[in-house]
């Protein structure tokens, strides 16, 4: 099915397509396994395939799945053990994939994943305290920080490890991604914007400043205190610039209320929240309409606004939008035309990509822009219920039927070969 999936993705024109490694289909039992062959075959068969197509591979490492054996032997990523088992898989795809793949992402949203795997519990191993949840186990408080604390440095050291044994020989690019909404201060009160400004350090700047200027942020070090660990000396120097490249994963932008001085709930009154909450409506309007996600709003200047901080606080390091797409419901008294006529997803990418070009015209280096998704998929906690696909995937036969946005998308590449800046590539998408 994926060979089809690769010939349709050239006959819409697409020039990079940006897929992850399961960790566990690569490496079942980790370092404690032999490499399974049949993982690498299956992804040098995509590999060589899109490359045979003109489409570049984008490639991600780690895209929260990864084996059960190292979660009962250490915890997962509450355990500095997985440094090393990171490290392995990181080698293991760059000794394997290297020599045609020339842009690695290393881990998808380490942020994210703390917060649904070890605040909320909504992600695999599931652990939480009150009030974020009701699990068996975990400390809503203190476990994300650590888990966050190890994947960097688990990124750290694979990026290290790829700058000095084959970024030399394969000529490649490595960087990491970061889940990026927009926060605006929900009332004009210097409370709000400080508000606003906390939001940012603790989504974005949480991975980013460790990732290029080598410790976290003044605002998570203040706010985290004593459960924030420290960098050692040797750690900040791995992690200094360890990227190439930022990946930005955005879709909507949120109100940030400040819960310093005001009342909020129990969940964003605390420091791992940055006492802030996070709302999508000022008084009674929302900020945008919303999607087919919860709390997901279509804000298209959102786009420019996270560019253009992300220009001035990290020094105009090259950048990707890795993700970008509009969520619908699928309900099951629509018919699949309904499900194809999808003008609200057009008019999404348009006024997004309006807003990004804005933001590249004005000096940022974006080097490229992937639209989630190609096809309808399984989107973690919504599963089938939601689809963000430019094709329509008939979940008993497995059609695929592009919708309105396909064509409109396949007409975009045709007549915008780039953003109008002389850095950046040409237009992507992923699945």
């Amino acid at each position: 099915m994926f060979l089809r999936d690769i010939e349709l993705m050239h006959s819409l024109g697409i020039q990079a397509y940006r897929f992850s490694i399961s960790w566990a289909r690569i490496l079942p039992r980790g370092r404690f396994g032999e490499v399974n062959r049949a993982g690498i075959m299956f992804y040098n068969k995509i590999i060589e395939n899109l490359i045979l197509k003109g489409i570049v591979p984008f490639v991600t490492i780690h895209h929260v799945d990864l084996p059960q054996e190292l979660e009962d032997r250490y915890g997962s990523w509450l355990n500095p053990e997985m440094q090393e088992e990171f490290i392995y898989l990181a080698k293991t795809c760059f000794k394997s994939f290297g020599d045609r793949v020339k842009y690695w992402i290393t881990i998808n949203e380490p942020k994210l994943v703390a917060e649904h795997a070890y605040q909320t519990g909504l992600f695999p191993p599931s652990r939480c305290s009150e009030p974020f949840g009701n699990c068996l186990d975990g400390n809503s408080d203190v476990e994300p920080i650590i888990a966050m604390h190890n994947m960097l440095l688990a990124h750290g050291k694979a990026a290290k490890l790829y700058h000095e044994y084959f970024q030399p020989q394969q000529g490649g690019s490595i960087g990491i991604t970061v889940h990026g909404y927009m926060y605006e201060p929900l009332t004009d009160s210097e409370l709000d914007h400080q508000a606003a400004k906390r939001a940012m350090a603790f989504s974005l700047g949480w991975t980013l400043d460790p990732s290029i200027f080598g410790d976290y942020p003044e605002e998570l070090q203040k706010y985290l205190g004593t459960n924030l660990p420290n960098f050692s000396i040797d750690e900040k120097n791995f992690m200094k610039d360890s990227i190439d490249f930022i990946g930005i994963n955005h879709y909507s932008t949120s109100y940030a209320k400040d819960c310093t001085n005001s009342s909020c709930s129990a969940t964003w009154n605390r420091a791992i929240k940055a006492f802030v909450e996070i709302v999508g409506e000022r008084d009674g309007v929302p900020i945008g309409e919303l999607t087919g996600v919860e709390g997901s709003y279509v804000v298209p200047r959102g786009m420019e606004e996270i560019v253009n901080l992300i220009k001035i606080r990290y020094n105009n390091k090259p950048m990707f939008v890795t993700e970008n797409g509009y969520s619908s419901l699928d309900l099951q008294e629509q018919r699949v035309n309904e499900l194809t006529d999808d003008v609200k997803r057009i008019e999404y990418h348009s006024k997004y990509l309006a807003y990004l070009a804005k933001s590249i015209r004005e000096g940022a280096d974006v080097r490229g822009y992937f639209a989630w998704s190609f096809l309808d998929s399984y989107e973690w906690l919504k599963g089938y219920k939601v689809r963000f696909g430019l094709h329509y995937v008939d979940r008993q036969t497995l059609i695929r039927t592009p919708k309105l946005s396909a064509r409109w998308y396949k007409n975009f590449l045709i007549n915008n070969t780039h953003l109008a800046h002389k850095k950046t590539s040409t237009l992507y998408t992923v699945s």
